[in-house]
This record gives C-alpha cells, sequence and structure tokens, in this order.
C-alpha cells in the first residue's frame, strides 16, 4: 500500500520530485437548521470511537455559546471555537454526536472530519526528494560560473526561474518585507541559510489539533527526513539571494510556516486547516500557499453529512483569509485527471482508514481547498511548456499553470534534471515535483504582484496574474487540450510571468 504522504501531499514521488494539487468550484449549500428549541437530551452514549467533528453555526458570540452548551449535552468536548467565522471543533465518541448537533438551532452543518479515531498527537507526493548527482568537477564548473553571472551558486540547475522570468524580476523588484506568504503544510525549516533570512517567526505557528501553537519552533517539520515538503516550497517561494544555494522566485519577500500535518501520518485534517487560515488570516498574511488536499477525502461531496461540513467549515476559514487580505494559491493535483469531466474515479477515499471505490460528480463532489470560490488553482508544466504528465487539468477549472517539472521533459546542461531544485531541511537540497512544485511559483508571483501593488485586493491580484499569464496553447493533436489560445484546459489562463508582475 502506498505511503500515505504520496496519496495526500500534492507532490510527485519521483527521483527528485515531490507535488501537489487544485482547481476552482463552490461551496456546497449550507444544512438548514432544524427548527426544534430544546436542546439534546443530556443520556448519550460515549462508547464510540474518540473522533474529532466541526460544527458549522452562525457566526458570533451568542450563538457559538448557546451550541456549546448543546455541544456538551451531547457528549462533546470543544476543543476551540473560531467566533468569527462560526466553526467550532469538537472531540467525541458519542456515535450519534454529529446527527444530534445538526437538530441544534443555530447549527448549519456538522461532520467527523476523519474516520479512523484520534491518536495523541497530509499531501500528494509523487516519489522521492533526489540529491544533486553532478560530478563534483561539474557542479564547482556551474557554480563559478553563476557567481561570475551574478546569481546564485545552485541557481543554473534551476530552470524554472528563466522559464516564468523569474531571475530578470528580481532585478527589477526582489519584492517587499512587508508581504508575508504563509506555507500552510508539514512545517518549515527556518534555521536553513537560504531560509532563515526572509523567515517571520511572529506569523508562524503548530495548528496540528486545531488550536495555534506559537511556542518557538513549533512551526519546524515533525521529522526532518520525512516532513520536507514544506521546506522545499519555502525555498521556491522566498529562498534568498545571499551567495548560498539556490533563489526563490521573489526572494525579498517574507515566508512563515504553519504547520498542519499529523506526525508519523502527515495526514491534513480540517480542523488544522480552518486553523491555519484563520490564523494567517488574523497575523497579516498576505498570500497562502495550500500545496496538499484535505483528508479523509480527496474530493467531499455535498449529499455526504460530514464531507459537506468539512467543506463548509473549511470554505468559511478560506474566505475570512481572503476578506482579510490574503489571496489563496492551491495545487491542482498529480492524478491526471480531467476536473471537467461529467464523472471521476476516486479509488483513494477515505485515505485514513479504508478506502472505498467511488465515482463522483465534479459539480458536486470538490477538492478541498483547492476548489473553494476565490482561491486560485494551479496547474503544473514542464520545461517545454507543456503540461506536466501528472498534473489535473480542465477548462474552467484551471486558473494560472507554473513549473511544476516533469522527468519526461529534459533541460539543456548543467541542469539536465526536469524536476524543480529547492530547499530541505538540514541546510541540504533536492529536486522534487508535482503540482506542489507549481503552488509556490504562483504565490511567489502573487507577492511580487503585492509588492508592486500593496492596496489591490486578492481579486485584484487573481486578475492581474491571469491578465499577465503568457498561454502556449493547446499542444497540436493533444485532445486532452480545450479551449482558445488565451484560456484552456492545459494552463487555464496561461503560465505565469515574474517579469510583468514587477513593471510598474
Amino acid at each position: 500500500m502506498a505511503h500515505p504522504r504520496s496519496r495526500r501531499m500534492r507532490a510527485l514521488a519521483v527521483p527528485l520530485g515531490l507535488a501537489l494539487t487544485a482547481s476552482l468550484g463552490f461551496l456546497p449549500n449550507a444544512a438548514t437548521a432544524a427548527s426544534q428549541d430544546s436542546a439534546p437530551a443530556a443520556a448519550v452514549t460515549t462508547d464510540g470511537p474518540l473522533l474529532s467533528y466541526v460544527v458549522n453555526t452562525t457566526p458570533g458570540h451568542a450563538t457559538v455559546g448557546k451550541v456549546e452548551k448543546a455541544i456538551a449535552k451531547a457528549g462533546g468536548k470543544v476543543i476551540t471555537a473560531h467566533e468569527q467565522i462560526g466553526v467550532i471543533v469538537v472531540h467525541s465518541a458519542n456515535p450519534q454526536f454529529a446527527a444530534t448537533l445538526r437538530t441544534v438551532p443555530g447549527v448549519q452543518s456538522a461532520g467527523a472530519t476523519r474516520t479512523a479515531p484520534l491518536k495523541a498527537s497530509g499531501t500528494t507526493d509523487v516519489g522521492k526528494p533526489q540529491k544533486i548527482d553532478l560530478p563534483k568537477s561539474q557542479l564547482k564548473a556551474a557554480s563559478s560560473a553563476a557567481k561570475a553571472n551574478g546569481e546564485e551558486p545552485l541557481e543554473p540547475l534551476q530552470w524554472d526561474l528563466p522559464a516564468i522570468k523569474a531571475d530578470q524580476a528580481a532585478k527589477v523588484n526582489p519584492g517587499s518585507k512587508n508581504v508575508t506568504v504563509a506555507i500552510i503544510d508539514t512545517g518549515v525549516d527556518d534555521t536553513h541559510p537560504d531560509l532563515k533570512a526572509n523567515f517571520s517567526a511572529k506569523q508562524s505557528a503548530n495548528c496540528v489539533g486545531g488550536v495555534a501553537d506559537t511556542t518557538k519552533g513549533a512551526w519546524r517539520p515533525w521529522d526532518p527526513d520525512h516532513d520536507y515538503h514544506g521546506t522545499h516550497v519555502a525555498g521556491t517561494i522566498a529562498a534568498a539571494r545571499n551567495g548560498v544555494g539556490v533563489a526563490g522566485v521573489a526572494p525579498g519577500v517574507k515566508i512563515s510556516a504553519i504547520k498542519v500535518s499529523e506526525p508519523k501520518t502527515a495526514m491534513f485534517y480540517a480542523e488544522s486547516v480552518v486553523c491555519a487560515f484563520v490564523f494567517a488570516a488574523d497575523h497579516g498574511v498576505e498570500v497562502t500557499n495550500n500545496s496538499y488536499y484535505v483528508d479523509p477525502w480527496m474530493f467531499n461531496c455535498k449529499d455526504d453529512a460530514d464531507q459537506a461540513a468539512i467543506v463548509d467549515a473549511v470554505g468559511r476559514a478560506a474566505s475570512y483569509a481572503q476578506r482579510k487580505g490574503a489571496i489563496n494559491i492551491a495545487a491542482a493535483g498529480n492524478s491526471n485527471l480531467d476536473l471537467a469531466a461529467p464523472k471521476l474515479p476516486d479509488a483513494s477515499s477515505p485515505n485514513d482508514s479504508t478506502p472505498v471505490e467511488r465515482t463522483i460528480n465534479p459539480k458536486t463532489c470538490w477538492d478541498v481547498p483547492t476548489q473553494l470560490p476565490g482561491t486560485v488553482t494551479v496547474a503544473a508544466t514542464g520545461v517545454n511548456k507543456l503540461r506536466s504528465s501528472y498534473s489535473n487539468y480542465g477548462l474552467g477549472q484551471i486558473d494560472v499553470a507554473a513549473p511544476g517539472g516533469d522527468s519526461n521533459q529534459v533541460p539543456e546542461l548543467p541542469a539536465k534534471n526536469g524536476n524543480i531544485l529547492s530547499t530541505m531541511p538540514g541546510g541540504d537540497w533536492a529536486y522534487l515535483a508535482g503540482t506542489s512544485m507549481a503552488t509556490p511559483h504562483v504565490a511567489g508571483v502573487a507577492a511580487l504582484l503585492k509588492s508592486a501593488h500593496p492596496k489591490s485586493s486578492p481579486q485584484e491580484i487573481q486578475w492581474l496574474l491571469k491578465e499577465q499569464a503568457d498561454n502556449p496553447g493547446c499542444p497540436t493533436g493533444d485532445t486532452t487540450c480545450t479551449g482558445t489560445k488565451h484560456v484552456n484546459s492545459h494552463f487555464g489562463y496561461g503560465i505565469v510571468d515574474a517579469l510583468d508582475a514587477v513593471k510598474k
């Protein structure tokens, strides 16, 4: 059985590759609150598995307070309440907890966020990281040539930067220290020499379990050997131009880490992601990077009460971040699926217990957070400006595209590796691939746009991303690509352009 990481994170397990997902969609209608005036009966059973739930109510202290009393009577323990968006995180061993809460006045939806019992305290990867395997003499020559050209030592191996003109953009405007990109992921090693100068500890936290822990270092990976995904994403966004290692798309902006992956399993549950969006919003973050889908369902269907509650809760949190000024960027996924198809297979859900093969309707079942309203959905491309072989696509589903790597598209020397080179925990660097790697390129360009247009709203930044994107058009003879030269299923509005982002 595949490791849980390869099913969840938007990174590909390739000889130096990792990746994540996204697509545009709409929130399901909130369940109508029942008309009963009475609270649930006090006699409840608590002999079921201990699960985590989200209970979604009308926002505000008064309603949330009343619902919290009903939660206690139904055998639930409130872990945290986000009153500003009406989302309450609860633990309960009452098998009827969600059904009971759905009858409570003020409750709009309620459901379990997992199918497996809570354990003491995910992403979509493709393959394992690949360390740089050039001969030392060739690597030294490349590094010397880079230094002579005013580049970072490993920049000649980063074909992805010139692919979106990020190398040229850095000479015009590397990005503002007043702009922060929050990396909602597996944590970030802020001690890495390429990352520490741009890291914002005051905007970082560990949100696993639904409550933000801002203790120093709480945002770092649980296990650096396995939880490297967030650190790799961080380097692509904002590795500093400091004479060390690689360069990021926006080397002058700040990055923060909001850890949401559980230890050992690397699962990304709804309560953690809700906490991350709210924390980012309340701490002045301008961009969020989301290279994952919320476990345990690859697609959440609104005709299932539990899955509908997950979409409702995460949707409220993502919308709250947008209202507070953050643009949310998310990966389209690595399953080579047409997200605009009338039906799709899903054989991996739920991924925290026993997956059940099912066929879903993309119009009513969504990948969260990538298909939430207002989220920028990102597809992956290779060095030849073709869709990466693993990348999800779909007319009207993809907003923009960016380099995510593809082992089938190989650059010229000195790189000779079609994946994306970036930072790894412990001061290292490696190649990874996936829509997880494409997404931080777009987040970096969004940060450059915000630097150049500090008063622009998230919607305006999204418009600029699309307007400035360069669309290569559908490849000749590729029947999976539909649409026009300007907007199509492979690239959306096109591949993002960092140089255009910094031009006034």
